[in-house]
Protein backbone atom coordinates (compact mmCIF):
# COMPACT_ATOMS: atom_id res chain seq x y z
CA UNK A 1 0.00 0.00 0.00
CA UNK A 2 2.88 2.38 0.76
CA UNK A 3 4.22 2.00 -2.79
CA UNK A 4 0.82 2.96 -4.20
CA UNK A 5 0.75 6.16 -2.14
CA UNK A 6 4.36 6.96 -3.04
CA UNK A 7 3.52 6.47 -6.70
CA UNK A 8 0.44 8.69 -6.41
CA UNK A 9 2.53 11.41 -4.76
CA UNK A 10 5.12 11.20 -7.54
CA UNK A 11 2.44 11.23 -10.24
CA UNK A 12 0.79 14.30 -8.70
CA UNK A 13 4.11 16.15 -8.59
CA UNK A 14 5.10 14.79 -11.96
CA UNK A 15 1.97 15.98 -13.76
CA UNK A 16 2.96 19.60 -13.23
CA UNK A 17 6.35 19.29 -14.95
CA UNK A 18 5.12 18.77 -18.52
CA UNK A 19 2.89 21.86 -18.16
CA UNK A 20 5.88 23.83 -16.88
CA UNK A 21 7.96 22.54 -19.78
CA UNK A 22 5.40 23.67 -22.38
CA UNK A 23 5.09 27.04 -20.65
CA UNK A 24 8.87 27.51 -20.77
CA UNK A 25 9.06 26.55 -24.43
CA UNK A 26 6.27 28.96 -25.37
CA UNK A 27 7.64 31.80 -23.25
CA UNK A 28 11.08 31.71 -24.89
CA UNK A 29 12.48 33.52 -21.87
CA UNK A 30 14.13 32.35 -18.67
CA UNK A 31 12.88 35.34 -16.68
CA UNK A 32 10.17 33.37 -14.87
CA UNK A 33 12.30 30.22 -14.42
CA UNK A 34 14.50 29.40 -11.44
CA UNK A 35 17.52 27.21 -12.12
CA UNK A 36 18.15 26.78 -8.38
CA UNK A 37 14.60 25.47 -7.90
CA UNK A 38 14.87 23.06 -10.83
CA UNK A 39 18.23 21.74 -9.63
CA UNK A 40 16.87 21.27 -6.11
CA UNK A 41 13.94 19.26 -7.45
CA UNK A 42 16.29 17.22 -9.64
CA UNK A 43 18.51 16.51 -6.63
CA UNK A 44 15.45 15.41 -4.66
CA UNK A 45 14.48 12.90 -7.33
CA UNK A 46 18.07 11.61 -7.47
CA UNK A 47 18.01 11.14 -3.69
CA UNK A 48 14.71 9.27 -3.94
CA UNK A 49 16.15 6.99 -6.62
CA UNK A 50 19.31 6.43 -4.56
CA UNK A 51 17.19 5.56 -1.51
CA UNK A 52 15.33 2.94 -3.54
CA UNK A 53 18.56 1.31 -4.67
CA UNK A 54 20.22 1.49 -1.23
CA UNK A 55 17.20 -0.06 0.48
CA UNK A 56 16.86 -2.69 -2.23
CA UNK A 57 13.27 -1.60 -2.82
CA UNK A 58 13.42 -1.88 -6.59
CA UNK A 59 9.87 -1.66 -7.93
CA UNK A 60 7.65 0.03 -10.49
CA UNK A 61 7.87 3.24 -8.42
CA UNK A 62 11.35 3.78 -9.88
CA UNK A 63 9.78 4.26 -13.31
CA UNK A 64 7.88 7.29 -12.03
CA UNK A 65 11.02 8.68 -10.37
CA UNK A 66 12.95 8.35 -13.63
CA UNK A 67 10.13 9.90 -15.68
CA UNK A 68 9.99 12.89 -13.35
CA UNK A 69 13.78 13.17 -13.40
CA UNK A 70 13.73 13.24 -17.21
CA UNK A 71 11.02 15.89 -17.47
CA UNK A 72 12.69 18.14 -14.90
CA UNK A 73 15.93 17.60 -16.85
CA UNK A 74 14.13 18.77 -19.99
CA UNK A 75 12.99 21.86 -18.07
CA UNK A 76 16.63 22.56 -17.19
CA UNK A 77 17.60 22.29 -20.86
CA UNK A 78 14.80 24.72 -21.78
CA UNK A 79 16.04 27.09 -19.07
CA UNK A 80 19.47 27.28 -20.75
CA UNK A 81 17.96 27.64 -24.23
CA UNK A 82 15.72 30.45 -22.99
CA UNK A 83 18.60 32.12 -21.16
CA UNK A 84 20.54 32.13 -24.43
CA UNK A 85 17.48 33.67 -26.12
CA UNK A 86 17.37 36.37 -23.42
CA UNK A 87 21.03 37.23 -24.03
CA UNK A 88 20.39 37.57 -27.77
CA UNK A 89 17.49 39.94 -27.17
CA UNK A 90 19.67 42.16 -24.97
CA UNK A 91 22.30 42.58 -27.70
Amino acid sequence: MAKIFETLMLVCFGLSWPFNLVKGIKAKTAKSMSLKFLLLIEFGYICGIAAKFISGDISYVLIVYFLNLAVVGANIVVYFINRRNDKRVLK
